[in-house]
């Protein structure tokens, strides 16, 4: 049996925009429906809280959050907890874990460091509704990186390029 496709969605946690959160909270739920696992930055805040949210709202969902302290504050969405103590370095886990990257929304520096990292890895990169300085900055780092507008056109991306083993090319709602 093949493993579940595993989508990491990324972005802001404290200070996220309320329609980072809402775009968020609508994919979470559309992954979850797919089948596939949701990973987040597993704290209760911001993009990683939506998300959850929204996949826990789906029978059978899978959850994993990959925290950067050793202890604290989960999302009670969240089915898995996984404490790495690394700090900012965890950003490598979420990435390496993740068959896709999804960004939503500008995000901080630690969401920067989680894009570079899935370009670095080769990890297709999808930016969510981005702004267009969001946008710029990314693509000027290369690689396999695409924008969506809705959180529908992540999921038909996934399908054709990520969960079906295809190499990455983007659907018409995608580029």
């Amino acid at each position: 049996m093949p493993r579940r496709p595993v989508v990491g969605v990324m972005g802001a946690g404290e200070g996220a925009a309320q329609r980072d959160v809402e775009l968020a909270e609508r994919l979470g739920e559309l992954v979850a429906a797919n089948g596939w696992v949701l990973l987040t930055g597993g704290r209760p805040v911001g993009v990683m809280a939506a998300a959850s949210r929204g996949a826990r709202r789906v029978t059978g969902a899978l959850v994993l959050g990959i925290l950067p302290s050793q202890d604290g504050s989960v999302s009670p969405d969240v089915d898995v907890a996984v404490f790495t103590g690394m700090g900012n370095a965890r950003n490598v886990v979420n990435v390496l874990t993740s068959n896709v990257v999804v960004i939503c929304g500008v995000g901080g520096a630690g969401t920067a460091s989680e894009a570079a990292l899935a370009l670095k890895a080769g990890r297709p990169l999808v930016l969510l509704a981005p702004e267009s300085r969001a946008e710029a900055f990314y693509l000027t780092l290369g690689g396999r990186i695409f924008t969506a507008s809705t959180p529908e056109a992540v999921v038909e991306f996934i399908r054709l390029n990520v969960a079906s083993d295809r190499p990455a090319a983007a659907p018409d709602e995608v580029s």
